[in-house]
Order: C-alpha cells, then structure tokens, then sequence
C-alpha cells in the first residue's frame, strides 16, 4: 500500500486523488495522509513575508524523512527549486493550463468603478501593476473556495487565479473571469509533482512509470531559470516553456515588486537544442540587469 501524502485543501486532496487513481490503473493500491502545512496554517502573512523556504512543501518533506508517507503530492510551482538531499521529484503529471485569470467580482461593473485587484503573489501583482500602474492591490491568501468568498465580500474588481484550480474543483463556470495570457506564469504553473526519497528505489520506479517526458522538459527548463537566478517560489518571476512544431518556446520576465522595472527574454530554438536552456537563459538575464535587479528585490522583501 503506497501511502500519499497531500495537503488538506480541496485542490491539494483533488491532485492526490489523480495519483492515487492513476497507481490503482497500473496496479499498485495506495491510500491519502492529510497533512497539514505552516502555509496553510498562516492565512494572514502574505507569502512572500514569511522568510520561510517551501511554505507549503516543507511539511510533507518532514513526513517522507520521518518515512510517515511513500511520496509527497505538490503543485509544481509550491516546490522549492533545492530540494533536500534525499528528495527528488520523480515524476511529472501531464501540464493542465499554466494560465492566470482575474475572477471578476459578482458586482463588478469596469475597472474605472473598482479599481483594486486581490492576489497574495507577487508575481501576479507586479505584472498587474505593470500593465495597469493606476490600479491597487490587497493581500489575499486562503485556499481557492476561501479566497472566492473573500473576493465576493469585498469592493474590488476581481482577484487573480490560477485558472487550472478553478478548472479541476468545477468552479469556472460558477465565476466570471478573463484569461490573462499577457501575464506569464509561475515556473511549474499547471504541473502536479510527485515527490519521493531518492534511496526509495522501489517507489520511485512505480511513480516514473506516471511522468509525462515533455512536461518534465519544460518544468526543469523553467525551474534551473529560477534557480539560477536566485529567486525563490514566492519571487516576482514568471517563466513558462512549452513545445511547438518541435521547439522549444520560453519565455522569462523578472519584476521589479510594484511592476515598474522588468527585464523580459522570449527564445524559440529547436528541440533538439534543449539542453541547458534554462540556465544559459539565466544567465544572460543576470549580465542583461537581472542581477541588480534580483538585489533590489530581496532587499524589499
């Protein structure tokens, strides 16, 4: 019996349930352990402020160490890009939309009448802060169904999403939304990643069996970009890879925290040529301003 470690929310428990099925159709019986996160326990604090790598990992990192469960489910972008040593990620789940969407409050009229957008990431506000410099943002953490009802009792606009949340716990068509593929995603946005222990051979060649080759491509491409650079998950940088027509499309931007500064790289080179992408990539961003810029950032934060 492999047991499954995931967060208690409704979307960490509806991506634990695609693992576990997805054993059971390849014959391995496995059963979930809730485990609850210091992200989860701490909805005041945004993100960012907490000083703490892996908010919302590092308690299922505690219990595959501790051997109190098999593997570990994640959302790509949660992970941190250093994993402890004994950890690996042993597989990547096929990559749902990687898009955010702003989801429009009940009584939203235009963006001249409510003018505040919700979001706990600063990611997501630097790129709309960028765009729209004239608007505000407020501090919004919680799992997705809190921050609906938050966004629901408050005056702003909307609040930023990841669309595949929205998607997998049915809750699109109950909001109103726009898709904002100007805004470029977290690295890992749309994965799910199954973490095990590296000496754990036997359970780390079951979970390979469920990797998708492709999207594992293109999340190390995105996530060596972050960890070269230095930035930590909760960082104003967005980078998202995919393939098309047998290349490799990537796309990078670094955000100064209010939007104003941004160091933006767009590449399409062949499949073929993948390797190191998201290092050389790095790289450059750095000598380009990337490394003044990542300075200012930690020091704000």
């Amino acid at each position: 019996m492999i047991q499954i470690g995931t967060r208690k929310s409704a979307l960490a428990q509806w991506q634990a349930n695609q693992v576990r099925d997805r054993l059971n159709k390849i014959g391995y019986a496995s059963r979930l352990i809730v485990i609850e996160s210091f992200g989860d326990k701490n909805l005041v604090e945004p993100i960012y402020s907490m000083g703490i790598k892996g908010v919302f990992t590092k308690s299922l990192d505690t219990a595959l160490l501790n051997k109190k469960i098999d593997i570990a489910i994640h959302s790509l972008k949660d992970i941190p890009t250093i994993l402890p040593k004994e950890i690996e990620i042993s597989a990547y789940l096929k990559r749902d939309n990687p898009y955010d969407i702003v989801v429009h409050n009940p009584k939203f009229v235009d963006w001249n009448v409510s003018d505040i957008v919700g979001t706990g990431s600063l990611r997501r506000r630097a790129q709309w802060m960028r765009k729209f410099p004239k608007h505000k943002t407020e501090n919004l953490r919680g799992n997705i169904q809190t921050r609906l009802k938050k966004l629901k009792k408050s005056k702003w606009g909307g609040a930023i999403f990841a669309k595949v949340g929205l998607e997998r716990l049915n809750l699109l068509s109950e909001n109103t939304y726009s898709v904002l593929e100007w805004m470029i995603p977290a690295p890992g946005q749309g994965i799910i990643g199954i973490a095990s222990m590296k000496k754990n051979e036997k359970i780390a060649s079951i979970i390979k069996e469920l990797n998708c080759e492709e999207t594992m491509l293109c999340a190390e491409i995105e996530r060596n970009f972050l960890r070269t650079i230095q930035a930590g998950c909760s960082a104003p940088v967005g980078a998202y890879a995919h393939i098309k027509n047998k290349k490799i499309h990537f796309k990078t931007g670094i955000f100064s925290i209010e939007g104003k500064e941004a160091l933006l790289q767009e590449v399409e080179i062949p499949l073929d040529k993948a390797k190191g992408l998201g290092e050389k990539l790095a790289f450059q961003v750095l000598k380009k301003g990337g490394s003044k810029l990542m300075k200012k950032i930690k020091s704000q934060l």
